[in-house]
C-alpha cells in the first residue's frame, strides 16, 4: 500500500518567521528548492537544529521546469535519495500522474524509472513534510552575506563560516554549518529575447548580490557561469492531440519509494503523454530570430543533454527532432513541450510551435525563457560537499554545476547528513563511487569539474550491474542508519527484513538442484541444453530470459512459496549473479586506491619524487583528497600513480615509526 502522509497539509504561513526566537542553530540551509529542502530534512534527521531560509515559503518545492522526476540515470539518484529517507521519492510517488521505465528494452541494471508529476500535488507534499518536520525551522528571507571568523587550527581551512547576514537589517544568525542551496539564483539573469532582467526564476528575484561577492571576494572562490532555460507553457485544449502518438503510463506503475507498494495515482488514472517532432518551418524560424536572441548568442555554457531548440537547430541542422507533449497536473489545462526550450521573444516563439502539425493553433500561456547564474567551480569541495578554503561552508545543487531536481536532491542530502554531523562534533564520512551513484555524482563533481552543467546518466558508474535502482535499499538504507544516523526505525526495519528475506531465498533456491533434463520435466516450456552435464540450481536457473521464480515457487511451493514478495528482485539477483564476482574484484581494487588517503596540504610542485611538470600542476590544482581520485584525473599517468603511492606508503611508514617512538 502506500505510505501516506500521517500529517495534514500545513499551511506555509505556520512557519513564517517574522522575528526569530532564536539566533543560534547548528545547520543553516540558504535555499528551498530541491536541493535546500533534502538537506534541511537531511540535518534535521541526523539530529541538527536546523533553520531553513527560502525567499517564499510559499514556492518551496515548486517544479521550476519540467514536472516530472527520474529517468536514466536520474531515476537511480532518486531511489537512492529514498533509500537514505530523503523526500523526493515518497513525493513523485504522491504527486505522479503518468509512471515509465525507461531503457526497459534493456538489462535491469539501466532501467530508468520516471514519472510525470502534478506540480499542485508535488510542491504540497514537500511542504507538508518540511513544515512538520522536527527540529527544523522555516524563515522566509534573503540572505545578502555570510559572517565569518578565524579559522580553527586544528582543522584544514583558511576562514570559518559562523553564521549568515540577512537583508532588510535583521540581526545576524549563527550556526556551526551553512549549507548554500541557491540554484539559478545566485547572481541570475533571465533573457528572454533581447530582454535581459534579473531573476532565478520568471517572478522571483535573485540571491542578493553580496552573497556571491562575499564567495568571490572574502571566500576568494572561483565562479564561473552557466545557463539553462525553459520551454513555452502551451494551451491544451488549443492543440490537435489527434496529429500526435499517444503513449500511456505503464500498466502497473513502479514506485520511487521502497517503503510504498503502489503510488497514490491507480493505473487507471494516468494521463498519457503525446508524441511529435519538428519541422524545417522550425528550424527556418529558429535561424530568422538568431540575431534577436541575445542568450543563444553568448559564451556561457548550457546542458548538453537538454539544450534548447535553438542549440539543437545549429548544432544539427536538417534533423527531426522529438517533442513530448507532457500533462502538467490533473486539473492544469497545461501541456509542457519537452524539447522546445527557447528564449527567443514571444512572437517569434509563437510563430515556431505553429510551424508544427499538431500545434498549428496552439496558444501559449507562459513564454518560454533562459537563465543565466554563477556557480562555484566544484574541485573546490572535499568529498563531503564543504568548501576546503572554508570551515563549516557546504554547497550543494546548481552552485556546484550539476543540472536537474534529482542531481541537486542527491547533493542536498549529502550536504544535509555532512553539514549536520560536522555542527554535532562527529565524523564526516565518504560516499565511494563504489557504492552509489551518489558518490559517482559527488567524485566526478569534486575531482573532474564541470565546463558544462553536468547529468547524471547510467554510463558514468563503473559498476552499473551492482548499483542498480532496485538495490538502493540493501546498499545504503541499513549504513544510512547505523553510520550516517539520517535513516527512521521504520525504514531501517524494512531494509533489513528485504535483506534477510533475500538471502534466505537465495540459499533456498541454491538447495534446489538437478539436472537441465530433470529441470525441463519439473518446468515444462524452458530451453535449457540437454547437452550440459553440470546441475543448475534454483538461482542460477534464473538466469534464463524465460524463467521466473514465480515458476520456481509453483513447482516446489514448501520451500520457494514464502519468498513470493521477493520474485522481482530475486530475478534480477539470479541475472546479475556470475557477474558480481568479476566487478567485485574490481571494486575491491578501487575501495584500496580510495582508502589511500592524499595530505591536503602537500606542495606538488616540490614534491621530491618524480613526477612531470604537468601532471604536478594538475594535482596542485586539484588537490585530491584519495589516490583514487587521483587516477581520475586527466594528465596524471600510471607511472605517476605509482610514484605517489610509493610516496604515501613511505609517508605512512614514517609517521607509524614517528608513533611508536613517542
Amino acid at each position: 500500500m502506500l505510505l501516506r502522509r500521517s500529517k495534514l497539509l500545513l499551511s506555509p504561513s505556520s512557519r513564517a518567521a517574522g522575528h526569530l526566537v532564536c539566533r543560534y542553530f547548528d545547520v543553516i540551509v540558504v535555499g528551498g528548492g530541491h536541493a535546500g529542502t533534502e538537506a534541511a530534512a537531511a540535518a534535521a534527521r541526523v539530529g541538527a537544529e536546523t533553520l531553513l531560509i527560502t525567499q517564499k515559503i510559499k514556492t518551496i518545492g515548486v517544479l521550476s521546469c519540467n514536472p516530472s522526476l527520474g529517468g536514466v540515470g536520474k531515476g537511480h539518484l532518486v531511489r537512492e535519495v529514498d533509500a537514505l529517507d530523503g523526500l523526493c521519492g515518497r513525493a513523485g510517488d504522491w504527486a505522479g500522474i503518468h509512471f515509465s521505465i525507461l531503457n526497459r528494452s534493456k538489462g535491469p541494471a539501466v532501467w530508468g524509472p520516471r514519472a510525470q508529476l502534478d506540480r499542485d500535488r508535488y510542491r504540497e507534499f514537500i511542504q507538508s513534510e518540511l513544515l512538520s518536520t522536527p527540529r527544523l525551522t522555516v524563515l522566509e528571507g534573503a540572505v545578502e552575506g555570510l559572517l565569518v571568523s578565524e579559522p580553527n587550527p586544528d582543522q584544514p581551512g583558511q576562514i570559518k563560516v559562523t553564521g549568515v547576514r540577512i537583508a532588510g537589517g535583521a540581526q545576524p544568525i549563527n550556526a556551526k554549518s551553512v549549507i548554500l542551496t541557491t540554484g539559478t539564483f545566485l547572481s541570475g539573469a533571465l533573457f528572454m529575447g533581447q530582454t535581459v532582467s534579473q531573476g532565478g526564476r520568471m517572478g522571483d528575484p535573485p540571491s542578493c548580490s553580496g552573497l556571491s561577492h562575499t564567495l568571490r571576494e572574502t571566500l576568494g572562490l572561483k565562479i564561473g557561469r552557466l545557463r539553462t532555460g525553459t520551454p513555452p507553457r502551451i494551451v491544451k485544449d488549443t492543440v490537435q492531440l489527434s496529429l500526435t502518438k499517444v503513449c500511456p503510463g505503464d500498466k502497473q506503475p513502479t514506485p520511487f519509494s521502497f517503503l510504498n507498494k503502489e503510488t497514490r495515482c491507480k493505473p487507471e488514472e494516468q494521463l498519457p503523454c503525446y508524441l511529435t517532432h519538428t519541422t524545417p518551418g522550425v528550424e527556418r524560424v529558429v535561424k530568422e530570430g538568431l540575431h534577436l536572441n541575445a542568450h543563444i548568442q553568448q559564451d556561457t555554457k548550457g546542458p548538453r543533454y537538454c539544450p534548447s531548440i535553438e542549440s539543437r537547430v545549429l548544432r544539427f541542422p536538417g534533423r527531426e527532432q522529438q517533442v513530448w507533449l507532457e500533462p502538467e497536473g490533473v486539473a492544469s489545462d497545461l501541456l509542457y513541450p519537452q524539447g522546445l526550450s527557447m528564449t527567443l521573444p514571444p512572437e517569434l516563439q509563437l510563430r515556431l510551435i505553429r510551424e508544427i502539425p499538431a500545434l498549428k493553433q496552439a496558444e501559449i500561456r507562459t513564454p518560454g525563457y533562459g537563465v543565466q547564474y554563477d556557480f562555484v567551480c566544484p574541485t573546490q569541495l572535499s568529498p563531503s560537499l564543504q568548501v576546503k578554503k572554508a570551515q563549516g561552508l557546504f554547497l550543494a545543487g546548481q552552485i556546484n554545476g550539476t543540472t536537474g531536481y534529482e542531481e541537486a536532491a542527491a547533493q542536498g542530502l549529502w550536504a544535509g547528513v555532512s553539514a549536520a554531523r560536522a555542527a554535532l562534533s562527529l565524523p564526516l564520512l565518504a560516499l565511494s563511487r563504489t557504492q552509489s551513484y551518489i558518490g559517482v555524482l559527488i567524485d566526478d563533481l569534486i575531482v573532474q569539474g564541470v565546463t558544462e552543467p553536468y547529468r547524471m546518466f547510467t554510463s558514468r558508474a563503473e559498476f552499473r550491474i551492482v548499483l542498480r535502482s532496485d538495490n538502493a535499499d540493501l546498499r545504503l538504507s541499513t549504513r544510512g542508519f547505523e553510520e550516517m544516523g539520517c535513516v527512521s526505525m521504520q525504514r531501517y526495519k524494512e531494509a533489513v527484513r528485504m535483506t534477510d528475506g533475500l538471502r534466505d531465498a537465495m540459499a533456498a533456491l541454491e538447495s534446489i538442484s538437478m539436472s537441465c533434463t530433470k529441470w525441463m520435466e519439473k518446468l515444462g516450456q524452458i530451453h535449457l541444453s540437454k547437452t550440459k552435464s553440470a546441475k543448475l540450481n534454483g538461482l542460477e536457473l534464473l538466469e534464463y530470459k524465460d524463467v521466473t521464480f514465480e515458476m520456481l515457487a509453483s513447482a516446489f511451493p514448501g520451500c520457494l512459496s514464502a519468498y513470493l514478495e521477493f520474485s522481482k528482485r530475486l530475478k534480477i539477483e539470479g541475472l546479475y549473479r556470475p557477474h558480481y564476482m568479476m566487478q567485485e574484484q574490481e571494486m575491491e581494487r578501487v575501495r584500496k586506491d580510495e582508502n589511500l588517503s592524499l595530505p591536503q596540504d602537500v606542495d606538488y610542485l616540490t614534491l621530491p619524487i618524480s613526477l612531470s611538470m604537468e601532471a604536478r600542476e594538475v594535482l596542485d590544482r586539484a588537490k585530491p583528497h584519495t589516490l583514487g581520485a587521483a587516477t581520475r584525473l586527466p594528465g596524471i599517468t600510471p607511472s605517476a600513480i605509482v610514484h605517489l603511492l610509493n610516496y604515501v606508503r613511505k609517508t605512512d611508514k614514517e609517521r607509524e615509526q614517528e608513533r611508536v617512538h613517542i
